[in-house]
Formats: C-alpha cells, sequence, structure tokens
C-alpha cells in the first residue's frame, strides 16, 4: 500500500480570541500565541488592527462591514471560518473577535459551526469592555461600600425583552450596545424600580486613547451623550459606583504626551514588527502598523552566490540596510558559511542602525559615516581610486551612492541581495491608512510604494535627506524630516508634521 492511500491528518483548527476592548497592551499571552501560529486571521470591527502585528505570516480578513458600509452576516463568517479552515488539507484559523469571545460576541455561535463541521477549536478568553471600560474610566463594577453584585446586559432591543425587573437586587447594571437606545432604556429602568438620581455615565472607546465619557443619572444621560456627541461603541454602568469617576479617574487626566489624540500610521515590511510603534505610543499616539513592502529572495540566486563565494576580489561591503544584513548572513548560511567569511573584506554600515545589526551578529562594521545616509557613505568612505566597492542591496536602490563613489573613482559594483515588492493592502487597511494624522516613512522605496497604493495627501515624517527626496520626487509635499537616524528623532518628527487636533470633550 503506498503513503499516499493513507489519509493525511487535517491541521484544521480554529482559535477563538478575544480581542480586547481596544488597548491592544491588554490581549493575553495566549492570544497573542495562537495569532502567532495562525495562517488565517478573520477580525472583526472591534479588534485592534495594531493585533496584527503578531500574525504577519498569516493571510488577514476583515469580516466586520464589508467596505465599511455593508454588513457581512454571522452566517457568512462562521461558512467562511469553516472554509479557510478546510482549505489546502487544513490551516489554523484565528478568529479575533473585540472584548471577550462569549460575552455578546456570538462566539458560542461559532464555535457549534466548529462543531457541527467537525472542526476541533479553542476559546481564548478576552477582556471584556464590561469591566475594561469602566476600569479605565475610573469606575469599579464593584465596590464593598457601594455595590457588591454587578449584570452586564445587551442594549440591543432587537436582542429581546429586558426584563429589568428581575435585576432588582443587582447593584451595578452595564449596557452593552446600547447607546442608540439609551433614553429608552433608561426610561424602562426607572420604569422597573430603579431611581431617576442613580449616578450613570457611558465611556465611548474605552481603553483606547480616544476614550470620552459623559456622566449623569438615569434621567439624564442619555441627554449628557446626545450633548457630547458620544456614538458607539459605548458602555454605559448604572449604579452607585459611577459616583466614583470623580475621585478614581486615572487614565484620562494624565499628562498628555505630544501625540495625544492623533493617529501615527508606521509603514514597515509585511514581515516586520515596528520598534516605532512603541516609541510613538509612549508618547501618546495611536499607531497603526501598515506593511507597505515585503522582502522576497533575488531572482538571480546563483549569479549572487558566485559573487559571495567571490568577495575576496572586493575591497568594501558596503551594507545599506538592516535588511541587507540579515539577508547577507542568511544567504551565508545557505553555503554554509558565517561572518569569518568576511575576514577579507572591509565592511561599511550606511548609519548606527544597521552597524548595530551587524554586531548582533557578532561583526563590527569597519567604517560607519558620521551622519547616517547613502551620500555621506559615499563622501566619507576611507576608499582609493581603483578600489572596488560592492554594494549588496534590493532591485530599487538610489543610484546617488554609485554615482557618488564612481566620481572619486571607485569601481562600483551592485549585487541584488533581496527584492523589494510592494505588500497589497485589504480595503478596510486602506480606509484606516487614510485616516492617520502622519505617516512615518523610513526609505524611499516606502514613500513610493505608499503614494502608489494610497496617494500622497499625507504629512509625512521621514528618517533622512535621502528619504526626504524620494518622497518628494514620488509626489508628497508635506515632509518633515527627523533631526538625526533614530526612532525618538522619528517620533519627534512625527509630533510635528501631525497637526494638532482640539482635545475630545469628557463630562466630569
Amino acid at each position: 500500500m503506498t503513503a499516499e492511500a493513507f489519509p493525511q491528518p487535517s491541521r484544521a483548527f480554529v482559535s477563538l480570541i478575544g480581542a480586547g476592548p481596544g488597548d491592544p497592551g491588554l490581549l493575553t499571552l495566549k492570544g497573542a500565541e495562537a495569532l502567532r501560529r495562525a495562517d488565517v486571521v478573520l477580525f472583526d470591527y472591534l479588534a485592534n488592527p495594531e493585533l496584527l502585528r503578531f500574525c504577519p505570516q498569516a493571510e488577514t480578513i476583515y469580516v466586520g462591514k464589508k467596505g465599511f458600509s455593508e454588513y457581512i452576516s454571522q452566517e457568512q463568517i462562521n461558512a467562511l471560518m469553516v472554509e479557510k479552515a478546510r482549505e489546502d488539507g487544513g490551516k489554523r484559523v484565528a478568529r479575533l473577535k473585540g472584548g471577550d469571545v462569549f460575552v455578546f460576541g456570538r462566539g458560542g455561535e461559532e464555535a457549534e459551526a466548529c462543531v457541527q463541521a467537525g472542526i476541533p477549536f479553542e476559546v481564548v478568553p478576552g477582556v471584556t469592555s464590561a469591566i475594561a471600560a469602566p476600569a479605565y474610566a475610573g469606575i469599579p463594577v464593584t465596590h464593598r461600600r457601594a455595590a457588591r453584585s454587578f449584570a452586564v446586559l445587551t442594549g440591543n432591543t432587537q436582542e429581546g425583552e429586558a426584563h429589568y425587573e428581575r435585576l432588582s437586587g443587582v447593584d451595578t447594571l452595564v449596557l452593552l450596545m446600547g447607546v442608540r437606545n439609551l433614553e429608552e432604556i433608561s426610561a424602562n429602568l426607572v420604569a422597573a424600580g430603579r431611581a431617576p438620581d442613580t449616578p450613570a455615565a457611558t465611556i465611548q472607546w474605552g481603553t483606547t486613547p480616544q476614550q470620552r465619557v459623559a456622566t449623569g443619572t438615569l434621567a439624564t444621560i442619555a441627554q449628557q451623550v446626545r450633548e457630547a456627541g458620544l456614538e458607539a461603541p459605548a458602555v454605559t454602568v448604572v449604579g452607585e459606583v459611577a459616583r466614583l469617576r470623580n475621585t478614581l479617574r486615572w487614565f484620562d487626566v494624565r499628562p498628555a504626551g505630544p501625540l495625544a489624540g492623533r493617529t501615527v500610521a508606521v509603514t514597515r515590511t509585511r514581515e516586520g514588527v515596528s520598534a516605532l510603534a512603541d516609541v510613538l505610543r509612549a508618547r501618546g499616539a495611536a499607531v497603526l502598523e501598515v506593511p507597505l513592502i515585503r522582502f522576497a529572495p533575488t531572482r538571480d540566486e546563483a549569479g549572487l552566490q558566485a559573487r559571495l563565494r567571490e568577495l575576496g576580489s572586493a575591497d568594501w561591503l558596503l551594507l545599506t540596510s538592516n535588511q541587507a544584513v540579515k539577508a547577507l548572513f542568511a544567504e551565508l548560511e545557505r553555503l554554509d558559511l558565517d561572518a569569518r567569511h568576511l575576514a577579507g573584506v572591509q565592511v561599511a554600515a550606511v548609519g548606527p542602525s544597521t552597524a548595530r545589526s551587524l554586531q548582533e551578529r557578532g561583526l563590527r562594521a569597519d567604517f560607519v559615516p558620521r551622519t547616517p545616509g547613502a551620500r555621506h557613505l559615499a563622501a566619507e568612505l576611507p576608499v582609493q581610486p581603483g578600489q572596488v566597492a560592492l554594494h549588496l542591496t534590493s532591485q530599487v536602490a538610489e543610484d546617488e551612492l554609485q554615482r557618488s563613489l564612481e566620481a572619486r573613482g571607485v569601481r562600483y559594483e551592485r549585487a541584488e541581495l533581496y527584492r523589494t515588492e510592494p505588500a497589497p493592502l485589504s480595503a478596510p487597511e486602506l480606509e484606516r491608512l487614510r485616516q492617520a494624522d502622519v505617516v512615518t516613512l523610513a526609505s524611499g522605496s516606502a514613500a513610493r510604494h505608499l503614494a502608489a497604493l494610497a496617494g500622497t495627501a499625507f504629512a509625512v515624517a521621514v528618517m533622512g535627506p535621502q528619504t526626504a527626496d524620494a518622497a518628494r520626487a514620488a509626489g508628497f509635499s508635506r515632509i518633515t524630516v527627523a533631526r538625526e537616524a533614530t526612532l525618538e528623532a522619528l517620533a519627534d518628527a512625527a509630533a510635528q508634521a501631525a497637526p494638532l487636533r482640539p482635545a475630545p470633550t469628557t463630562s466630569a
């Protein structure tokens, strides 16, 4: 009997993951690990898209509103989840849902769909907005002196009768999805026996930099919410604990960072995770990581390997990006070589970041220009006329380095070490990108890809004059250049470039 005659076990598996209420830091460790292992991720409107940075390898599919206009039905989501899990002999599907999977998230229906399809699954609970949003507003849902019990209710009147009279003994009520029906809900609660002067608070986009809070009583909260302009997604808390906001509010009274209230899109590679995002978040920004480019193998692998075997014919090896360092060592490993193979050639790094990448691999750069950038590398490189400088780079490298070195009489050679290609964005990714206040660009290829994918009507913060030139050439006009090639300086440039927004109104 041949091996093909034995059926192979399916890899099909579904992880139902609670994404938390919005703050990406509230994703559980198990949720992050499930995303890292996923082949496909289905994510919805309330799942923070920043969490997709944990799964750069996965196919990501937005299953909230189609094109931000028409809803995809729950039945369609269930069918797509099962279809993707069965695809190509079985895939690991992560279903990323806002808040907690089983707290008004229809996770139970999705788990039932897995059971009916015979697909194994797991449930990864998440932090529910019913507790987290009040906590970030300074409202504990229980308190020894004010509330010994709480109940979580749906405010969606289409879900059926609420029977508020059955909740007369519950101290704190937390209402999800009820902001549009808040006046009706408040009246029904009063009719069921709650005092009109019972404290109440409504929190919109709880736990995020966009959090806004309106406070009042059952008699006034609907009007307070209208006047503040609060909309979904929002959580409403009814009960004596709502009074504690005046004493315990902490999240929305912290010193505002220079990027508070603004959204910064960080362009990166499809495979990467941006350290810049953490620097920006520390300064108050809402960060959107956008994979604009991806790296692919060279199309001339044989030619590259032949050139790498003969590195001794070059006097200088020029590396002008972190990806070049990564790709170089990957190619050396394929050739069963290591850093010792570079002993006969001097290595130059374009800046301190590239030099650090070399150092992490046990190699110290022989030369780094005082000011990062290809033009400074070409001007300052201690190379003699007639010597050979081999530039290992991508197919879209700028020609400034070549022109400047050849003007000095240097024999410039270039080898395609890897390829830089556009990473296609989905319609929801493009929509979120266009809502950003500023976009950061760390390379000329990122500038060109952004212009091609989404146009040039952006304020951009760029890392260095060479990237600024590429951005201008691509058609960008609102350009702020970082004072030096560091993440902190690029974050400063983003703060300069992003237009100031009025602080959101929040009633105490």
